[in-house]
């Protein structure tokens, strides 16, 4: 069962399971949430992927300045070009143990020629969402601070007794 907006407002207010996010009302849907930008990195390397991730390796990333139209602007804005790149969102979260997440890219972002890629979020995590951002677009995409680009939605799970354990939880 999807949560809808009604109990997806009363877990993010009365329980923390979303913290630090723009705007409540603009961010909340029918069932779901927006996630927003915080920041977009660049890889610059590669990663090692193996079965017991004791050869993981992440690749080094480096953050994209966004740039202001005006100097008088509150946000600016990243012009990335066609590729692949890291997003970190504004929110956190806190999962209990019967909610698991999965989100998908919003649909202007695909309009855009752009996508995002995100793993699913396992009962008991917590911490910052970071997922990939996809252009395909060969003139590129503009993204402005705090953009809204991806929607979460949240399952309701049973029989999670000890929630997500993984190097990822907690990540700021």
């Amino acid at each position: 069962m999807i949560l809808g907006r009604e109990k997806l407002r009363k877990m993010i207010e009365e329980q923390g399971l979303i913290k630090s996010y723009m705007s409540l009302d603009h961010q909340i849907t029918e069932n779901g949430f927006d996630l927003t930008v915080e920041s977009i990195h660049q890889f610059n390397g590669s990663g090692k992927v193996d079965f017991s991730n004791s050869e993981r390796e992440l690749p080094e990333t480096e953050e994209i300045e966004p740039v202001k139209d005006n100097e008088d602007d509150r946000y600016g804005w990243w012009h990335v070009s066609p590729g692949i790149y890291k997003i970190k969102t504004n929110e956190t979260f806190t999962l209990p143990l019967d909610l698991a997440a999965f989100a998908q890219t919003r649909s202007t972002l695909l309009r855009s020629g752009a996508y995002t890629q995100t793993a699913f979020w396992e009962s008991g995590f917590e911490g910052k969402a970071e997922f990939v951002l996809i252009v395909h677009n060969p003139e590129g995409i503009s993204i402005k601070q705090n953009a809204r680009v991806t929607q979460v939605a949240f399952v309701k799970t049973t029989g999670a007794e000890t929630g997500y354990a993984g190097v990822y939880k907690n990540i700021e």
